[in-house]
């Protein structure tokens, strides 16, 4: 929410409205903003002060939205989405779209993150980083394990070459995993797209409890005789929580 305060110097002038910023959670009280904080606090400022090397993820995607919405400052907001989508799922993720509707922010602020992140990501690979090879659920579960601690249900998929190497990684849904929300062509879209010829699917149970429910079982199916008929082998379905994991094939 933003308050307008309206202030006159004199009769003659003209009247100046100030935007200042004033936010409000959900129970009303006051939420400090950007401009609230001293000088050195601040993300750009610090960004200068400090170098990039030195500012937290939350606070490098501040620097990048740079401003907030009229509903949620920008520190928030950027709080938010590194909480609940996931360092390493933002870190690959492509579709602005995608990112929009699944952290409910403006489509122009997830369009401001996805082209930050590719131009990252090219950066890394003209310097032909060490190929990632997913050979088994111990090593699937290192690489997904930072999902256990998102506050929301996410499917990821793990897409890979004839090596078992690690060519695509995407966030494939938010949200409770049902077979009704979860259709294989979702899943099976980025493997087509990629070429891939196997794929690891994992979701993070928030419950902190890995055992699969009848739904887990109906999708894992599901996908299973699906990849069958495509030609793409589906290698593993983990269910991930803190420090543990469950492989259902």
């Amino acid at each position: 929410m933003s308050v307008a305060t309206i202030t006159r110097t004199n009769d003659s002038s003209n009247y100046r409205i100030e935007d200042t910023n004033l936010f409000l959670n959900e129970t009303g009280d006051y939420v400090l903003t950007v401009k609230d904080l001293p000088e050195d606090e601040k993300p750009r400022e610090r960004l200068l002060q400090l170098g990039a090397r030195n500012l937290s993820l939350v606070e490098l995607v501040a620097v990048i939205l740079g401003v907030g919405t009229r509903k949620e400052e920008v520190l928030t907001m950027s709080r938010r989405i590194v909480k609940e989508y996931g360092d390493k799922a933002l870190g690959k993720e492509s579709d602005p779209s995608k990112l929009a509707d699944s952290l409910h922010i403006p489509i122009s602020k997830a369009s401001q993150l996805v082209a930050a992140l590719e131009l990252g990501r090219r950066f890394h690979a003209s310097k032909n980083g060490k190929p990632v090879f997913i050979r088994n659920a111990n090593i699937a579960y290192e690489h997904l394990k930072g999902m256990a601690f998102s506050s929301k249900e996410q499917l990821r998929g793990l897409y890979l070459n004839s090596r078992r190497e690690l060519i695509h990684e995407e966030v494939i849904s938010v949200g409770s995993l049902t077979a009704n929300i979860v259709h294989p062509r979702e899943v099976f879209k980025p493997a087509i797209e990629h070429g891939a010829v196997a794929l690891i699917i994992a979701h993070n149970h928030p419950s902190g409890d890995a055992t699969p429910t009848s739904s887990d079982i109906e999708v894992t199916t599901q996908i299973k005789q699906a990849g069958t008929v495509l030609g793409i082998d589906l290698l593993d379905h983990l269910i991930i929580v803190h420090e543990n994991y469950t492989s259902i094939i």
